[in-house]
């Protein structure tokens, strides 16, 4: 690849085993395999707090949440694990984006952060559905960001059983269609970038 992309990933999940931290890391590997360097970020070792607009105003803003908007402010695109949580997103997952999207530190809007950058989006659940609907709420969501969100997504489902002991998809032709998202990210970020 002749221009050099830069994705920025993570999942909306803190728990240490969590399937969704696990299914962000063989995105990201598909990302790499497609030629793009990936920084995978854990919102865990962030501690972003509840978002509170008093918070924000008082000029105590979280550390955690500057540091996610400068790697989005460096890549090309982002990369989204996210668990299903009673029908949508994670709360954690939210919230990050909700504070991302408030001003930066150079005082220019956090949604420009998003604006006119690929994202990729899968999930895992152990349910059948594999967290089909946290999708369809996140996808609206990037979207409204101002985002493009990649044709296509995976949802994981059965994940108790579906990762390796060292964190991999146990199922090559799963692996193979969250490479596929990744892909979709990394070619989509390589052409905005040449129009840019």
């Amino acid at each position: 690849m002749a221009t050099s992309i830069r994705l920025l990933a993570f999942a909306g999940s803190l728990r240490t085993d969590s399937f969704n931290r696990k299914l962000v890391r063989v995105l990201a590997a598909g990302a790499s395999a497609a030629g793009a360097e990936v920084d995978v970020a854990e919102l865990r070792e962030l501690a972003i707090p509840p978002y509170d607009g008093d918070l924000e105003a008082s000029g105590n803003f979280p550390a955690g949440v500057r540091v996610l908007q400068e790697k989005l402010a460096a890549a090309d695109g982002l990369l989204v694990s996210t668990p299903e949580y009673n029908g949508s997103v994670p709360g954690v997952l939210k919230n990050a984006l909700d504070w991302m999207s408030r001003p930066q530190a150079n005082g220019k809007s956090g949604t420009d952060l998003f604006a006119g950058k690929p994202v990729g989006i899968v999930s895992a659940s152990p349910g059948g559905l594999g967290g089909l609907r946290s999708l369809i709420d996140l996808r609206n969501m990037l979207g409204k960001l101002g985002m493009w969100v990649a044709p296509a997504q995976v949802a994981v489902g059965g994940a108790a059983n579906a990762f390796d002991a060292q964190g991999g998809l146990i199922d090559e032709a799963r692996r193979a269609q969250v490479h596929a998202v990744a892909a979709q990210v990394v070619k989509a970020a390589a052409a905005f970038k040449a129009q840019a």
